[in-house]
């Protein structure tokens, strides 16, 4: 009965993918856009078939049960047990069981997505503030080496620019409070949190404007912290590094200037 749940299973989400048109197919998940995404998408797969076969095989126990069990006359009533210590046995493992394997295949993803590329093609340092972001690009050709950087407001949300097919390594930081940088097509995430150096590496893998978001609570204006992904070419990501060093915005901002002042008073906190 298990093997033919699984495989019951196995055979209605198979037709499933997470490029598919279809949010069903997708299993609710947007398509996906980086080359971390196959990862992401099969543990939510597995999740997924894991889900179903359970609920295939308890809605089958309880209709079983209702079946084999049920009282046929007023005068017959079934038998009453107290407790079924194989049963029990089996709803104390069985959720163990379960839970680890989660915990295998979770950890399993994790190291996965977070592998380092070795040479990343970019470099681009993301710098989560209240409430804005920056994208500091770093050491690029089209602009001769020179840093460059694209910046916004709560009223005016920034822009990331990046290649198409090209590796990038993102380098998080926070002058304040904690953030999260996530791009949903990407299926990943990951807190900005001020002091601690954090980094990924992933390849954009199709063109599009997306839109990016804080995914972490961090004050007032939380709700405003998003930022438009544009994948490119390569001709276009340079063209735009080219505007940006052509328009002065060269160097590294170090987040919004109200980032260390104090509401109310208009003092600034000292770096320490």
């Amino acid at each position: 009965m298990k093997l033919a749940v699984l495989a019951v299973a196995a055979i209605a989400l198979s037709g499933c993918s997470p490029v598919d048109d279809s949010d069903v197919k997708r299993l609710a998940l947007p398509v996906a856009g980086s080359d971390r995404s196959q990862t992401m998408w099969d543990l939510w797969l597995g999740a997924w078939i894991a889900v179903l076969v359970i609920f295939l095989l308890v809605f089958g126990l309880i209709v079983y049960s209702m079946v084999r069990y049920r009282r046929r006359s007023d005068e017959e009533v079934p038998v009453q047990i107290r407790y079924n210590l194989p049963i029990e046995a089996l709803y104390t493992f069985a959720p163990v069981i379960i839970v680890a394997v989660f915990f295998f295949h979770t950890v399993t993803s994790q190291n996965d997505m977070l592998r380092d590329v070795e040479n990343p093609d970019h470099v681009v340092e993301v710098v989560g503030s209240k409430w804005q972001w920056a994208f500091n690009y770093l050491d690029e050709t089209a602009t001769q080496g020179d840093d460059v950087f694209d910046i916004g407001t709560t009223a005016d949300p920034t822009e990331l620019w990046l290649p198409v097919d090209e590796s990038v390594r993102f380098r998080l930081r926070s002058p304040d409070v904690i953030h999260s940088f996530w791009v949903p097509e990407f299926y990943f995430k990951m807190d900005v949190v001020p002091g601690q150096k954090n980094h990924f590496d992933m390849t954009p893998t199709r063109e599009g404007v997306f839109t990016g978001r804080c995914a972490e609570l961090c004050g007032l204006y939380h709700s405003r912290m998003i930022f438009k992904v544009h994948v490119v070419s390569r001709a276009e990501y340079d063209a735009h590094l080219t505007e940006l060093k052509d328009n002065g915005d060269i160097g590294a901002p170090q987040g919004a200037k109200e980032a260390r002042t104090i509401a109310g008073l208009d003092q600034n906190q000292s770096e320490d």
